[in-house]
């Protein structure tokens, strides 16, 4: 697994760049294989006698491929080069070429699917080339991990995934490249994905971390972190792996005092979800297109990040409750909001800082009409005066937790970032807890399993600051299997929430 367990995105930048100078399938081995390729086309159907889901009935006439795929192929292209971030680019893709119902899901299952699994679908490509992925061109390096993900991951068949494919590299990157993409890929679907694993991974006996982390497409680093924040538990690596791994269900949140979760799901076909009492799931969807989201009565969130908000606002402060609550990380705004809701029930006040002005216009968007006031300030040092009876301080963090919602994130993380990170992390807890009245309550919370992001900024500040740690377990019943800490960790493969973190204390005084 050398090699590919997180330090190859800088590998397929630089395929990105200067194209002709990889190896795009102009060579001999392109001449060679392309006359088979145009013979094994012709006529070829499925099992089933019929074209699978493959797009070919809604091909461009005269060798183009289907909207879905060239879709997927532009926010994979724009991911390679330009580090866009797919969830921000896909919907704007979908309303540019008008793709809905079907069309868009399909689009949405090969982007995020083939982001997601990059590293597996490397290590299977490079085993199927004579040549180092290195020396494959950018747009080239696409097309094969767009075909060799249909082949693996998914019911299209494997006519209509190479032939697309072939198809699909002409366009972007000549017609000698069409006779490589096809031996590659031909060579892949030889093998169901359980084959491919057996061979590209390390031995599960010797290397069982390194085995389940390609097994289930995360770089090896990320996969030891999981490991020991699961602690005693780190048998469920293969779970918690796994259900990073596959595709998210929309999680809504009823904004409170505007819809109840039960009024939401009848509205949106959705189920109550089993923790938070504001919570909706669905199994798949266009959530902006729902009549709720579009009269902001609810908006996207998980369930996990809904927790952690009414968190706040439950959590038991010692003596009264003034009103004064503060939200220190604020963008883009979805726990202010939710506080915000609560605070308009309760006639309370919330101050909001966020940084990045953009973020903080986030904000004040999302907390229209609510009490609450955005500021643009560094938190460390946001010019508010203290006194505040509760305080969130959800930190800037690796996000470990939430990958299965940010596809392409897992490969472009370093295990170097987490340093960085924890000295801000413990910074801003630290002016968090200056802000707060002696007797009012901070919650600490992170996206991300990380214990030098969880457990190793808490302890610090338990330890340096006149704070007293409190038992959270409470805050977030029914929900069990939290961690043996008095923090809370929640897992997908447990919870079905992203793997959200958060800790109360209490200022001492």
């Amino acid at each position: 697994m050398s090699g590919r367990d997180g330090n190859h995105n800088d590998r397929n930048k630089r395929n990105g760049q200067g194209g002709q100078d990889k190896y795009d399938g102009r060579g001999k081995q392109g001449r060679r294989s392309d006359n088979a390729e145009r013979g094994n086309r012709t006529g070829r159907r499925g099992q089933n006698g019929q074209r699978g889901r493959d797009g070919n009935s809604g091909a461009h006439k005269g060798g183009g491929i289907d909207q879905p795929r060239k879709v997927a192929l532009k926010v994979l292209a724009e991911v390679r080069e330009n580090e866009a971030y797919a969830n921000l680019l896909l919907p704007k893709l979908l309303k540019t070429h008008n793709l809905k119902g079907r069309d868009a899901a399909f689009a949405t299952e090969l982007t995020y699917g083939t982001l997601r699994a990059e590293g597996l679908l490397d290590a299977v490509i490079g085993a199927a080339s004579s040549r180092p992925l290195t020396d494959i061109a950018g747009p080239v390096l696409d097309v094969l991990r767009l075909g060799t993900y249909q082949l693996l991951r998914t019911r299209v068949d494997s006519y209509a995934a190479v032939d697309t494919s072939v198809r699909a590299v002409a366009k972007v990157a000549g017609s000698g490249a069409r006779g490589f993409v096809n031996a590659i890929l031909r060579k892949v679907s030889a093998k169901s994905e359980a084959q491919w694993v057996a061979e590209v991974a390390p031995d599960p006996a010797k290397d069982p971390i390194g085995y389940v982390a390609l097994k289930h497409a995360h770089p090896r680093w990320i996969a030891e972190a999981f490991a020991l924040s699961l602690g005693s538990e780190a048998s469920q690596l293969q779970e918690a792996l796994a259900a990073d791994d596959a595709r998210p269900t929309v999680h809504l949140v009823a904004r409170p005092g505007e819809l109840t979760a039960e009024e939401l799901a009848l509205i949106t076909g959705g189920e109550e979800g089993p923790w938070s009492p504001y919570a909706v799931r669905l199994e798949s969807g266009a959530p902006g297109e729902l009549e709720p989201v579009r009269q902001g009565l609810a908006a996207v969130q998980d369930e996990g990040s809904q927790l952690i908000a009414r968190a706040v606002v439950t959590a038991q402060v010692q003596g009264e409750d003034s009103g004064r609550w503060l939200d220190l990380c604020s963008g883009p705004g979805g726990k202010t909001a939710f506080i915000g809701g609560i605070a308009s029930i309760e006639g309370a006040h919330v101050d909001a800082v966020e940084l990045s002005e953009k973020r903080a216009g986030l904000v004040e968007k999302a907390t229209s009409g609510l009490p609450v006031t955005v500021t643009v300030a560094d938190g460390r040092s946001s010019g508010l005066e203290p006194g505040f009876d509760r305080v969130l301080v959800d930190v800037p963090c690796s996000g470990l937790g939430s990958l299965r919602r940010r596809p392409e994130a897992r490969w472009r993380k370093s295990a170097n970032d987490i340093a960085g990170l924890t000295k801000l992390q413990l910074e801003l807890l630290t002016e968090a807890v200056r802000l707060t009245r002696p007797g009012g309550i901070i919650v600490y919370s992170t996206c991300s399993p990380h214990l030098r992001e969880t457990r190793g900024v808490v302890d610090k500040a338990v330890g340096k600051l006149d704070v007293t740690e409190l038992d959270a377990h409470a805050l977030v019943q029914p929900m069990s299997d939290v961690g043996a800490f008095k923090s809370v960790q929640m897992w997908p493969h447990r919870h079905g929430t992203d793997a959200m973190f958060f800790a109360v204390l209490r200022k001492n005084g």
